[in-house]
């Protein structure tokens, strides 16, 4: 199907005025003290995230309004401003009679219950260190990231308890106390563990939080692990700017928006967008931690009046797959912005939300590292579908390149591939990976941080994404970015998911190889790949299109989405697989 490269910005009758609008005229009077202004501060000087995301709205007009509604098979729970900031500081008590000091490291380890997202901002309230960690983690990535992060307390449910913690207990010798969300509150007490809900229930729900200032530790967020040991990047208070503004700008959340993050907290994206940034502004969070299901889903967003919804490319394929009639049965007039982050959204997913929602999907770009979105493609202004889009206000993005002797130049001219780099200075960027100080430094080069990913920036200023810097196939001399090889491959029409790596070849270097999942209705056949791989010559060229496919039933991909291309080519080489911790193991 032939579609024109832009869609134009186009705003319905009635929906909500774009919060950016004249993308140049902000950019160039931003500035991150006058964001941090829009903030309130502790009453008596400094800044915490809990404070500004809970406190300051529960003694205004919002003490009333629903903070969280938690979904369940039948009935909701609502919890509202002023009930959450009794429930945080009941926690935050709890830290404090168990003698947990500032600055040590609160894991949680739960599915999306009421007490992960206590906990959390408790935590905060208490001047510790908070790390919600993926609840289908085994027990062996839980134990790495527990030993690495010094683990003082761990919140967990029993059930989690006994399947995963049980088994590694005795490897974390720093874990002092281990609250557990009871599966019957009258059964007798664990050894070793203590009760969460009776703890709650003893703690005064008035609590004067912590002095905190902008450059103390908030939050440890752990890397994939994709590439090797994960590794904690922290995040101090002063990040919460970065939440507001990325909030404001790159999800344009307005106050009276019902907003939907299906990414877990386990993973910075739950943290940041699916707690902390609709706090901050003021706006119901619709919470649902039932496995996907396209039909629910959808559901979801007719019943809960969803009107800003966040997701990840995994899922709109998903829902591309499960097909447009399910899609259909349902209506969801509230929904006025898609947005979707965890890898590059293919320029066929931003047109099939237009074609069968209504609404392109508007893609993303950010990292664990950067604490919040830099580059979006937000409902102000056109998309390019395939793009990131562009820089947020505050954030400076360039493309640069290693000169020889080595030294990183910035690349001036559009439509050059090299690595994405980020000016210093926003508030949402990492301190350091924990205890790592020197791979910390070899992020940098002077002021810019090296994201490890590879771009181009075109004349207009958009970015597009090209590849991790080590996914980049080498062949007869060209550099070939998988993600491109991938796009193409998923325009066909019997394409689900694409992943591409390149296969070692005596003569050229290497040939691209891609793995395909296909479509319900389409069968594995010769006559199948042979069109596949026409369909790829015929959008590529010779040089870009893979040489070989290989149609399999799934993709590996970590629990946030991401295609792991390193796996595929592990076991199509038959090398060592490396670590596994993240990988997901359904869908």
């Amino acid at each position: 199907m032939s579609r024109p490269p832009i869609i134009r910005k186009q705003i319905r009758p009635n929906q909500q005025t774009p919060n950016w609008s004249d993308y140049d005229g902000l950019r160039a009077t931003f500035s991150w003290s006058s964001a941090r202004r829009e903030l309130t501060g502790l009453p008596h000087g400094g800044l915490n995230i809990a404070y500004e995301a809970v406190d300051r709205h529960a003694t205004g007009a919002n003490r009333d309004k629903v903070a969280f509604r938690f979904l369940g098979d039948e009935h909701s729970h609502e919890i509202t401003f002023s009930q959450l900031s009794l429930l945080t500081n009941r926690f935050a008590n709890t830290l404090r009679a168990l003698g947990v000091q500032q600055g040590e490291r609160v894991f949680i380890l739960a599915d999306r219950i009421p007490e992960l997202y206590v906990a959390v901002l408790g935590t905060l309230k208490n001047g510790n260190v908070a790390c919600p960690l993926f609840s289908a983690f085994g027990s062996s990535p839980i134990a790495t990231r527990l030993s690495i992060g010094d683990a003082c307390v761990l919140v967990t449910t029993e059930g989690l308890y006994r399947r995963k913690i049980i088994p590694i207990r005795a490897m974390l010798p720093g874990l002092h106390h281990l609250l557990l969300v009871r599966d019957d509150a009258g059964a007798q007490p664990i050894a070793g563990t203590e009760d969460l809900a009776q703890l709650l229930r003893t703690a005064s729900d008035q609590f004067d939080i912590v002095h905190t200032v902008p450059e103390d530790l908030a939050l440890l967020h752990f890397t994939s692990g994709t590439t090797g040991t994960p590794k904690g990047a922290m995040h101090v208070h002063d990040a919460v700017v970065t939440h507001w503004v990325s909030g404001k700008y790159a999800l344009d959340l307005h106050p009276d928006d019902i907003f939907w993050c299906t990414a877990d907290p386990g993973w910075v994206t739950g943290t940041s967008y699916g707690i902390i940034a609709p706090l901050l502004h003021g706006v119901t969070s619709i919470i649902d931690a039932a496995d996907f299901d396209a039909d629910r889903w959808y559901s979801i967003l007719e019943s809960q009046q969803v009107s800003v919804w966040y997701t990840a490319p995994t899922a709109i394929r998903m829902l591309m797959k499960a097909g447009a009639a399910v899609a259909h049965k349902h209506s969801f007039p509230d929904l006025r912005f898609i947005a979707s982050v965890g890898e590059p959204l293919n320029p066929e997913a931003v047109w099939w939300g237009k074609e069968v929602l209504g609404l392109p999907i508007h893609d993303n770009w950010w990292q664990t590292e950067t604490g919040g979105i830099m580059i979006a493609n937000t409902p102000g202004f056109d998309i390019k579908p395939g793009s990131m889009g562009r820089p947020l206000p505050g954030v400076d993005a360039c493309i640069t390149r290693r000169a020889p002797g080595g030294k990183i130049e910035i690349v001036s001219q559009p439509g050059i591939d090299g690595e994405l780099a980020l000016q210093r200075g926003w508030p949402g960027m990492m301190r350091g990976y924990l205890n790592n100080e020197e791979r910390y430094r070899q992020c940098f080069s002077d002021d810019l941080y090296l994201t490890g990913d590879l771009a181009r920036r075109d004349a207009d200023g958009y970015f597009w994404f090209v590849g991790r810097s080590d996914d980049v196939i080498k062949s007869a001399g060209h550099l070939i970015g998988p993600f491109e090889v991938e796009n193409a491959l998923i325009e066909h029409r019997a394409v689900a998911e694409a992943g591409v790596i390149g296969k070692p070849d005596p003569t050229i270097g290497e040939v691209v190889k891609a793995f395909v999942s296909l479509r319900a209705g389409f069968t594995d056949s010769e006559q199948l790949r042979k069109d596949l791989l026409g369909h790829a010559r015929s959008r590529l060229g010779a040089v870009m299109a893979p040489k070989e496919i290989e149609v399999v039933a799934s993709l590996p991909r970590t629990r946030s989405g991401k295609i792991m291309r390193r796996l595929l080519k592990a076991r199509e080489l038959g090398l060592p697989e490396g670590d596994l911790s993240t990988l997901e193991t359904g869908p």
